[in-house]
């Protein structure tokens, strides 16, 4: 038997081609490998995208839409001291004080869109011959006016206060409505019988600053101040001592005294303050005005918006009353599902 035999044909390069198609590595670039050589090959856009950032973030560059967040309409101001005693140790009640009181504040701000700052309350020696502590409200309401420079309303709170209706916001409350939630004379009430007119005082101008009276006068521990260069010119004559004769040496209230002096002297201080029912944002506690313990006025009632515990530290119990409105509120708050 005749035949021809020869071996399987082979198509070695085929193969070697298969070989190197079907086993050759995976070499996909990764994700981070992909953005930086679309940032580095378009560097330049890159570069143009982040400096309009910057200068629209970070700078008032006309011509340029600004991106930054809208300001709060109103900044509490907390007056605390965090950091420790100003003249002595700080005891665990008064920091449970602090705690309460800033969480307070927080929840507040928070639920209404406002915004918060609490500043350190320390002595300070501004002149060599005093301690001016207490002035540094005016201090703190510069800085804060320019840490918010959009902001319109500026409310100080001491640590001592304890907002117990967190659902009522300030517009709602009265800045809404201040015309009508607020009276411009001493006539309505004057408890420290200061002059109920002076000349050249238009009421008319706009309300720039609310405060209350108590049974001892103006009271600072809330008040509100609006942004103007009314308030401007007023912080900076407030703090000045040569503007009423060095006498806060001698007064008894320092810068409450000082403001009762230039409301009755200066008729454009009066004619844009304004005056709240104490019970409005200042309601006080048994105990706080003693000598009008029997005038309803000045002493919370259930669902006044805020207790302020004054004068506390001279004979009282600060740690006490913080804590009895703190379970009053959640109390009052309490929703009718919960038994606990």
């Amino acid at each position: 038997m005749s035949g021809s035999y020869s071996l399987p044909y082979s198509n070695h390069a085929d193969e070697s081609h298969q070989y190197s198609k079907t086993f050759k590595p995976n070499q996909k670039t990764s994700l981070q490998e992909s953005i930086l050589q679309q940032i580095t090959k378009h560097k330049r856009i890159v570069l143009l995208v982040i400096t309009f950032i910057c200068l629209s973030l970070f700078t008032n560059v006309p011509y340029l839409p600004h991106l930054k967040p809208s300001s709060p309409k109103v900044v509490i101001i907390l007056a605390a001291n965090e950091g420790g005693g100003v003249l002595k140790w700080k005891s665990p009640q008064e920091w449970s004080i602090e705690r309460s009181s800033i969480a307070n504040k927080k929840y507040y701000a928070k639920k209404h869109g406002y915004g918060l700052t609490i500043k350190d309350m320390t002595i300070k020696k501004r002149y060599s011959h005093e301690w001016r502590e207490s002035w540094e409200k005016v201090d703190l309401l510069k800085q804060t006016m320019r840490q918010f420079p959009q902001t319109e309303w500026f409310w100080w709170l001491d640590l001592h206060t304890y907002i117990m209706e967190p659902q009522i916001s300030l517009e709602q409350h009265f800045l809404n409505n201040l015309e009508n939630a607020t009276y411009r004379s001493l006539q309505t009430f004057n408890p420290l019988g200061l002059p109920t007119d002076i000349p050249y005082v238009d009421y008319s101008q706009p309300i720039d600053m609310i405060v209350t009276q108590d049974c001892g006068g103006f009271n600072l521990g809330s008040f509100l101040l609006r942004r103007s260069q009314w308030s401007e010119m007023l912080l900076d004559i407030w703090w000045d001592p040569a503007m009423y004769e060095q006498m806060h040496m001698q007064w008894e209230h320092k810068e409450q005294d000082a403001l009762e002096t230039l409301y009755s002297t200066q008729p454009w201080i009066r004619e844009r303050t304004a005056f709240l029912p104490l019970r409005k944002i200042n309601a006080f506690p048994p105990g706080a005005c003693a000598d009008k313990a029997d005038d309803p006025q000045y002493f919370f009632k259930e669902h006044d918006f805020v207790v302020n515990m004054a004068g506390c530290e001279w004979g009282r119990d600060c740690w006490g009353e913080m804590e009895h409105y703190k379970a009053l509120s959640k109390k009052l708050h309490k929703k009718w599902w919960k038994f606990w």
